[in-house]
């Protein structure tokens, strides 16, 4: 309790703990709402998966800082509940119709409107003929052709359609312009209803159809060069990452300490052998080796775990602790605990160790950080784990498709500001931490 109140009288510390508690409820929300195994299958998924989002699209938010606001993607179906199916019927054919009927209020148009058909027959395709209904009240013949399943009509490909309306714009441009012949023409504003009648040929034959208007922007972290929400690699990666620094700082700091403490209470040719093996181990460069690693053997993110933990034992952490060891050992209750005869372990385990923890959790905790930057700077030279979807992954991304040079700024904004509150979140608490344990600190 008394530690409690320290940490609270530590505005850092409360501000550390606020964000740390953050990334803590990201990694609850990412794993509740998106399973690990379909985080997988839709980071690694292609236009199969995301054929109804638009490339490079900024997210929703980033309108608030435009003059002129892009159009928001606009996805509808006749599944949803919101669309009605009408049937009817004669002697020979079975018809359905349904509308889709949404508000424009933007002056840019679409990337791309499409319709993607599900259908259901056996040997005759339904006939679609799709008309729209402009919000001046003008109808506009679409399309009029055969719908095989899983098919799809884009109309910026549809020729026949762009002759019709004059050449000028683009058949899906043309379709919303105020005045089609006008190249410099802006969207009609107001209520578009597409129209789709689908004649049935076959007894049980149906069909259903999707209308996706690509806008400029979608979701809240917008999309990548490969049509994939950024909010799953957001979300996952925010889980990876903590789990990945803390398994390293925990696995690095403690082997350390042992390995410290062995040396320090046996002295002699073990404690000269970690030593020299700890100077030898401070001039490698671990990133390098890291590189080299993801290159030639693996890039798994468990074996690029275990070979950081390995290189870090050795560190420089070992000499630290070895010299407050040294302090603890000349101390009266050791001496006391070889009276009654400890043996060495016991002694190591009871006496030493527990000395030397309040000093070991504020470093501990600081160290996180620094191995989740590591983390990312080998997904973002391409050298991290291909399957899982982390921000290093997003950044590089971001990097190979110029997103700077095309003002996508938000595709390295985001993970990076994620990469940022990590850090300051594990450092203010840290520090907050090394100030409670260490009293010399508490009045700098």
């Amino acid at each position: 309790m008394k530690t409690l109140r320290e940490i609270a009288s530590y505005p850092a510390a409360i501000i550390g703990v606020l964000l740390i508690v953050l990334l803590l409820a990201i990694s609850v929300y990412a794993v509740a709402t998106i399973p690990y195994a379909e985080a997988i299958r839709l980071w690694r998924g292609g236009e199969d998966v995301w054929y109804n989002l638009p490339k490079m699209a900024a997210p929703v938010w980033s309108n608030n800082f435009r003059a002129e606001k892009l159009p928001e993607t606009i996805i509808m179906s006749s599944e949803d509940e919101s669309v009605e199916k009408v049937y009817s019927s004669s002697e020979e054919i079975r018809e359905v119709e349904f509308s889709f009927t949404f508000d424009y209020n933007y002056d840019e148009f679409p990337d791309e409107i499409t319709f993607f058909f599900h259908t259901e027959y056996e040997e005759k395709k339904p006939h679609v003929r799709i008309q729209l209904i402009k919000p001046d009240g003008e109808e506009l013949r679409i399309a009029s052709m055969s719908a095989a399943d899983s098919s799809s009509y884009i109309l910026s490909l549809d020729t026949v359609l762009f002759r019709r309306l004059g050449r000028v714009l683009l058949p899906h441009e043309a379709v919303m312009a105020i005045d089609p012949n006008d190249e410099n023409s802006m969207a009609q504003r107001g209520t578009y209803t597409f129209q789709i009648v689908s004649s049935l040929f076959e007894t049980d034959s149906d069909l259903d159809a999707e209308l996706v208007v690509y806008g400029g922007v979608y979701g809240i972290a917008g999309t990548d060069h490969r049509r994939r929400d950024l909010m799953v690699a957001l979300l996952w990666g925010t889980p990876i990452a903590l789990i990945f620094g803390l398994l390293a700082a925990l696995g690095t700091t403690i082997t350390t300490m042992v390995i410290a403490a062995i040396g320090t209470w046996y002295g002699g040719w073990v404690d000269s052998l970690i030593q020299r093996v700890t100077e030898i181990n401070l001039i490698l460069p671990v990133l390098p080796i890291l590189i080299m690693i993801g290159t030639f053997y693996s890039r798994s993110i468990w074996v690029m775990l275990g070979v950081l933990i390995l290189l870090s034992i050795f560190g420089s952490g070992i000499k630290s602790y070895r010299a407050i060891f040294l302090q603890v050992k000349e101390s009266a209750y050791i001496e006391a605990a070889q009276a009654y005869g400890a043996s060495g372990p016991r002694i190591i385990t009871r006496y030493l160790i527990p000395r030397i923890i309040p000093t070991l959790i504020p470093g501990l905790v600081t160290l996180i950080p620094a191995f989740v930057f590591i983390e990312t700077a080998l997904n973002v030279l391409g050298l991290g784990d291909p399957i899982l979807p982390t921000w290093g992954k997003v950044i590089s991304d971001a990097n190979m498709n110029g997103a700077l040079y095309q003002e996508l700024y938000y595709w390295i904004l985001e993970p990076a500001m994620l990469l940022v509150i990590t850090g300051l979140a594990f450092s203010l608490f840290g520090f907050a931490l090394d100030r409670i344990f260490n009293p010399r600190l508490r009045g700098m």
